[in-house]
């Protein structure tokens, strides 16, 4: 077991100082990493047809019976590939402040195509401008639903911590094939 630990935290201060190194030497020359251009546009998966309610009400039972299994009572929201508000439920003893927050997970999810964690990292990397563009949330728990390589909608949930609600979101979407 020690051995597991030390040859982790080896790994990772490894992993930290390769980096810094990579950074120092981009900051030294000058260069900004924002200033790096992909040579793919990333999370570029196109818009399809909007979920129906058959399918939304499908992610939704899958998610609820997931919160139910740990004793999460959350707020889980599915929205169409415009974003738009399909299906909601608000689990008995879910907190109300977090009905919005769902909605607004599953809203950012769809509207920029990614995981709402996404935005959560970069904020914690400090890429604060990431908080200037409309309608992002940092926090985790906002996840697009895609069906044939296309996002069909998005799931969010909220009430608990964004670890849990990703957890939850995360057993939404597996229904969606």
């Amino acid at each position: 077991m020690k051995l597991r630990i030390w040859t982790a935290v080896l790994l990772t201060s490894g992993l930290l100082g390769a980096g810094g190194a990579n950074s120092q030497s981009t900051t030294s020359a000058g260069l900004n990493p924002l200033d790096a251009v992909p040579e793919k546009m990333p999370f570029s998966t196109p818009y399809g047809t909007p979920i129906s309610l058959e399918k939304a009400q499908a992610a939704v039972q899958a998610a609820v019976a997931e919160a139910n299994k740990h004793g999460w009572p959350l707020n889980v929201a599915v929205v169409d590939s415009g974003a738009n508000l399909v299906t909601f439920v608000r689990m008995d003893g879910a907190q109300i402040g977090s009905i919005a927050i769902s909605e607004h997970k599953a809203r950012a999810a769809a509207k920029y195509r990614r995981a709402t964690k996404v935005f959560e990292e970069f904020m914690q990397q400090g890429r604060n401008y990431i908080g200037t563009l409309d309608d992002v949330i940092a926090s985790r728990g906002g996840i697009p639903l895609v069906e044939d390589n296309k996002i069909i909608g998005a799931i969010g949930c909220s009430g608990a911590t964004g670890s849990q609600d990703e957890v939850v979101c995360m057993a939404g979407a597996a229904t969606i094939k």
